[in-house]
């Protein structure tokens, strides 16, 4: 396993279980404690994690792994819920994604649909996520707006002040939230409040709002709101979401996808 492998499981085993051990890690990843040890410790150096005596826990209360540490977790699910949502827009519309695993798949479903090989433009997409713009400005069928901003590092998202001025000025047919967290009575949410402030102005400019989240997001609650479960028009998730969860969901009166 290449040491990028290993952190990326070292990270995603810490943000599980709040905490981990040397000796716990060492026998998962397959490797010597000692490797384990020099990893842990290279990774709080860059103040991803904090060092303990024997294994290392989380940095801060609400954790959030970077983008460029996760790995496909739940990865048929999200290209499932991508294919779901790309399916929703339409040849010419105007549309929104924020930063995140799950909008980057519906950034690449919606690039590879043949009804958008062509056009002028076949879709316009407004993102305030460098990755998903780097990906799509190769397609010349594509009109790529970026909101303009402060990049996070975190999540590639640029946010604060900056945005607004770009936001203001456009109108969208739909905007498509990737959230940590959705749940009935507390809305769609976001680790960062600078991240949730641009994804509110996405999803006010937007004709409708729909929520691509796996069922793993379903039910929680996180720190910063981007909006109330009665702002978003259509949540798109995987068939693991508990049908009592999907019945609030629907009386809240969403349409609910299941793929």
């Amino acid at each position: 396993m290449s040491r990028d492998a290993r952190w990326k499981e070292l990270l995603e085993l810490l943000v599980e279980r709040g905490r981990l051990e040397v000796e716990e890690a060492a026998a998962e990843l397959g490797v010597s404690a000692a490797t384990i040890r020099r990893d842990l410790d290279r990774l709080a150096e860059q103040q991803m994690l904090v060092r303990t005596r024997g294994g290392a826990v989380v940095h801060g209360v609400s954790y959030e792994l970077p983008l460029r540490y996760k790995t496909a977790r739940r990865a048929p699910e999200k290209q499932r819920i991508a294919e779901a949502v790309a399916a929703l827009v339409a040849p010419g519309e105007a549309v929104g994604l924020t930063g995140g695993t799950t909008t980057t798949e519906v950034a690449r479903a919606l690039a590879v649909r043949g009804d958008l090989a062509s056009g002028s433009p076949a879709l316009t997409v407004v993102t305030n996520a460098l990755n998903i713009a780097n990906e799509l400005a190769v397609r010349p069928q594509f009109k790529i707006v970026v909101t303009g901003g402060v990049a996070r590092a975190q999540s590639y998202e640029l946010v604060g002040p900056l945005a607004d001025g770009v936001l203001d000025r456009i109108t969208l047919d739909v905007a498509v939230l990737g959230v940590v967290a959705f749940d009935v009575t507390d809305g769609a949410a976001a680790h960062d409040e600078a991240e949730a402030a641009v994804d509110r102005l996405l999803c006010e400019r937007a004709a409708r709002v729909v929520v691509a989240a796996d069922s793993s997001k379903l039910g929680r609650r996180a720190f910063a709101r981007i909006c109330a479960a009665e702002a978003v028009d259509t949540l798109v998730t995987d068939a693991a979401a508990a049908p009592e969860t999907v019945r609030r969901f629907e009386e809240a009166g969403l349409r609910v996808v299941l793929v």
